[in-house]
């Protein structure tokens, strides 16, 4: 599917009304008063398709002064965001370009993502493990101030070892499953010998024992996958400090086009897939590519100010102008 139609007229708006339906949350709005319309109290995203081959109804209302509210198929969901773990939605938009260009905080988010995408019984791994560094931070913080004995910190530092370890166990092996798309499509982009992958080691009860009198004096814990970062190369060359912003764009690109690859070859179900303004900074080529790629099966929602601007028929071309969709 192609949304056309000039800037300002509300595409990026249906793009996150889609992602908002289907995952509970906006991928760009901090808070759900910068989701309602201006001068109105609430807002709404209904939405009905299919889910491989079950048809289903996804309903999210946002309101002023009230938490979110989502159901699937008329039963209320606990919270907005167990939509994501129902109904699968891959999105790129340009400010995705900070999985690249920004801090490995933020690589690190991407890849837990992908990795509760690709094995949805270690999706809670990461929030488990955060959880625990954050309870041996507060124990290293009471030890510090003398009010609290070390005894009670072994307990905690085993919990980080034996988390830290399947953590970096499943975040290997999520990349590992995703790197050989990742390749292939960003080869098709025109971005060369690009490489993904996580080299973390896991965290030993030795290494934290010896690095203790430092995290103590820290009241943090300094070893772990919480401090790790993801490869993301071209050619050999690190793409955030040596990729043009062309090659960074490829990079984001293809990591959300493997992963819709391999998700529908594990699954046999393709996930939602919405390109926010991908095309812009895409030469002839690189559109042809992606066209091509796009067509491969699922459905792809792509924006653009021009329908000439995708090079190949879409199945379906909407038209939008303010408030109008045609």
């Amino acid at each position: 599917m192609l949304l056309h139609g000039s800037n300002g007229a509300g595409k990026t708006n249906f793009l996150e009304a889609l992602h908002l339906g289907t995952q509970g949350f906006s991928p760009r709005a901090r808070n759900d008063a910068q989701m309602v319309r201006f001068g109105a109290s609430a807002g709404r995203v209904t939405l009905r398709g299919t889910n491989a081959d079950t048809a289903f109804e996804a309903d999210v209302v946002l309101a002023a002064g009230d938490s979110r509210q989502a159901h699937l198929n008329r039963e209320r969901l606990a919270s907005a965001e167990r939509l994501r773990h129902e109904l699968r939605t891959l999105v790129f938009t340009p400010d995705r370009l900070a999985v690249v260009k920004g801090p490995p905080a933020t690589r690190r988010a991407y890849l837990d993502r992908s990795l509760g995408r690709l094995f949805p019984a270690r999706a809670a791994l990461p929030v488990e493990y955060a959880a625990v560094v954050g309870q041996r931070n507060a124990c290293l913080r009471r030890l510090r101030a003398g009010s609290s004995a070390r005894d009670a910190l072994q307990p905690w530092t085993e919990s980080v070892v034996s988390l830290g370890t399947a953590l970096v166990v499943a975040r290997a092996e999520a990349a590992a499953t995703l790197a050989p798309s990742f390749a292939e499509l960003a080869g098709l982009l025109g971005l060369d010998s690009a490489t993904f992958g996580y080299d973390g080691a896991a965290p030993t009860l030795a290494e934290l024992d010896a690095r203790l009198d430092r995290d103590l004096d820290r009241g943090l814990t300094g070893a772990g996958p919480h401090l790790h970062d993801v490869r993301l190369e071209a050619k050999g060359r690190e793409l955030r400090p040596f990729g043009s912003q062309g090659e960074q764009r490829i990079a984001v690109l293809a990591l959300v086009l493997a992963e819709a690859d391999v998700l529908r070859s594990r699954t046999g179900c393709a996930p939602l897939v919405l390109l926010d303004d991908v095309l812009s900074e895409l030469d002839g080529d690189r559109r042809q590519a992606l066209a091509a790629i796009v067509s491969r099966g699922g459905q792809t929602v792509i924006t653009a100010t021009a329908l000439a601007a995708l090079p190949a028929e879409p199945d379906q071309a909407l038209a939008v102008t303010p408030g109008v969709v045609r």
